[in-house]
């Protein structure tokens, strides 16, 4: 396990400063989970270990309330299991007094409280990473991601001892895990609790440890986890699995599993909230003579028809044919952009027919470039 002062701060894990935008704590996220995700770096121990680093911190730092609390109170704020499970921060009672002169003297001060090490403790959050198509993420789907776990010992029951035996109760502690000690500090001689050296803290002693975990309860294993996508989520966002995380300890919950939704850019749409945005190119005789194209949509190719004299950058609507609201009934829009595409490397013949028709159309026809002229000669007063 490890402990809240031997973690590295969570803004620099991300390379992030204290005053990170959401959006630049998003993209900073994205861009070290990439670096060191499992798929890209197999086999590869300490990428695993900093993909889970990474992980924890925008589970900290993207949630405000949690945020809060970490730079308030450090990693100790977020912890589930600080102040014995009672959830983070300072009261200001003395019972609370007594935990500060704890973290100096090694346990409890003029008998204050301690920890129970028996007493239900909730399990860590572990993190995932999905990727997703476009069009999976605007429809939903049914994936299976693979998620590193702890998870009680099934052979020993999260115990700790062999098959058939059970711990016994510490000698010495009686269970606690604490024992009280004299010592003398600034303050004069004080009453402290220190770790009982007998039982390392658990307040049980195993005498045959289990050969699966050996002893400790809990084993890490890797487990497909298949999680349902709704339909409408978008990149960058978070489904929690509630209890999908680490196992708790004496009969806690468990934790909860976040997976981080990762969708691929699309070749041909671009997605704005549940809006879809695409862009079409025509040639400039479908453009001045109006004619019927082929419009792709999520749910199929669809005919549309442009009228004459579409403009280049023109823009049309298709009510409905977005992407499904998440959690919400109904859909986005599509709208459909028009790219008037000019040909290169005319050769002279086309050159030649191209001019005759100019000729022919005149300056009458172009009512823009006919007012934009008229404006320049304005404006240089000829």
């Amino acid at each position: 396990m490890v402990l809240a002062d031997e973690k590295r701060d969570y803004y620099e894990v991300l390379g992030v400063d204290k005053s990170v935008s959401d959006d630049d704590l998003k993209k900073a996220y994205r861009k070290a989970a990439k670096k060191y995700h499992p798929d890209l770096n197999p086999g590869d121990q300490e990428a695993e270990k900093k993909f889970k680093e990474v992980n924890e911190a925008y589970e900290v730092l993207s949630d405000k309330e949690k945020r809060a609390r970490y730079d308030q109170f450090g990693h100790a704020g977020v912890d589930p299991n600080f102040g014995a499970g009672g959830g983070g921060g300072f009261t200001g009672d003395f019972g609370d007094l007594g935990d500060i002169f704890s973290s100096f003297f090694g346990g409890g001060f003029g008998g204050g409280r301690s920890a129970n090490p028996n007493a239900p403790r909730r399990g860590n959050d572990t993190a995932a990473t999905v990727n997703l198509s476009f069009e999976e993420a605007a429809k939903g789907c049914r994936k299976t991601v693979k998620v590193t776990k702890i998870d009680n010992c099934k052979e020993c029951g999260g115990s700790g001892a062999e098959k058939g035996t059970t711990p016994k109760t510490c000698p010495v502690c009686h269970g606690t895990g604490q024992v009280a000690s004299t010592q003398r500090t600034p303050f004069g001689v004080m009453q402290t609790q220190k770790v009982c050296d007998h039982c390392h803290g658990r307040g049980k002693i195993i005498d045959k440890p289990c050969h699966t975990c050996a002893g400790k309860g809990r084993i890490r294993h890797t487990v497909d986890q298949s999680v349902d996508i709704p339909a409408g989520i978008d990149d960058g966002q978070i489904i929690n699995l509630r209890g999908g995380g680490d196992a708790g300890t004496n009969g806690g919950p468990a934790g909860d599993l976040r997976i981080n939704v990762n969708v691929r850019p699309h070749p041909i749409f671009e997605r704005d909230g549940y809006d879809v945005y695409c862009e079409i190119p025509v040639t400039f005789a479908q453009a001045a003579l109006g004619d019927e194209i082929v419009v792709p949509t999520l749910d199929g190719k669809v005919k549309f028809t442009i009228h004459e004299g579409t403009q280049p950058g023109d823009e049309f609507k298709l009510k409905g044919k977005g992407i499904q609201r998440l959690h919400y009934s109904g859909r986005g829009d599509q709208y459909v952009k028009i790219a008037v595409e000019v040909p290169k490397d005319l050769s002279k013949a086309q050159k030649d027919k191209l001019r005759e028709f100019d000729n022919a159309v005149g300056e009458k026809y172009y009512k823009k470039r006919k007012s934009f002229m008229n404006t320049l000669r304005d404006f240089f007063h000829e």
